[in-house]
């Protein structure tokens, strides 16, 4: 029997051995052709991620003193403390030469403010110690706000036999008078004060630890005293 391939056998033979050697290139330069487009993207996140860290990277995080000034020029004054006081006073009048007397006694609620004028704080009542990563602060004295005087929640007692429109009137301005003059003093009472002051350091502290530790200097202590207060010993 003759083994002798005829014309139309070997275009098949010749494709089936052609076959394995083909369909691997052709693979190859498809997931080459489908890798090109992720590349880009690569590079174009590579180069974002670069030009971002160019803009924002962290630079030398400056002065800790600048940084507590730039904290309190935020604030021209800051109120740390308040207190509701409620003053008892009492005024007299007097009319027809004496004939006619009134008196009126009143409770007056007044609320006082104690603040802190930050405008004073400038580099001089700062310093820095990198050692220990202490800031030291001198706060001016806590001043003492005008007492705020509630007279819609007022209560009048009212004494006398008559008591005109003139005379009523004169009694109570008498009486704001001098609830405002006894809010003053009472706002002055050392226990108060003691308070405020209390208050204003704890105020003071929060105002620059936080700006501090967000500016990059971690956790760092501050100090904080009156004029005229002795600093404390670490």
């Amino acid at each position: 029997m003759d083994n002798k391939l005829t014309p139309s056998e070997t275009p098949i033979r010749q494709t089936s051995e052609l076959a394995p050697e083909v369909a691997p290139e052709r693979q190859k330069s498809l997931a080459r052709i489908q890798a090109v487009p992720w590349l880009l993207f690569i590079a174009m996140l590579g180069l974002a991620a670069f030009f971002a860290w160019r803009a924002y990277a962290p630079e030398d995080i400056g002065d800790p003193l600048a940084t507590s000034i730039t904290a309190f020029e935020k604030q021209n004054k800051l109120t740390v403390f308040s207190a509701q006081l409620s003053p008892v006073v009492a005024s007299t009048d007097s009319r027809l030469f004496g004939a006619i007397q009134s008196r009126q006694v009143a409770v007056i609620p007044a609320r006082v403010n104690y603040t802190l004028d930050l405008s004073q704080v400038d580099s001089s009542r700062l310093s820095w110690n990198e050692a220990s990563r202490t800031l030291n602060v001198v706060l001016p004295p806590v001043q003492v706000s005008k007492p705020n005087l509630d007279e819609a929640r007022a209560q009048y007692l009212r004494e006398g036999i008559w008591i005109s429109r003139d005379a009523q009137d004169k009694l109570t301005r008498d009486n704001t008078r001098l609830a405002e003059q006894q809010a003053v003093k009472q706002a002055a009472n050392p226990v108060l004060m003691n308070l405020a002051r209390v208050a204003a350091k704890e105020a003071i502290h929060q105002n620059l630890a936080i700006p501090l530790e967000v500016a990059g200097y971690g956790d760092v202590t501050v100090n904080v005293r009156f004029d005229g207060e002795e600093e404390s010993k670490p």
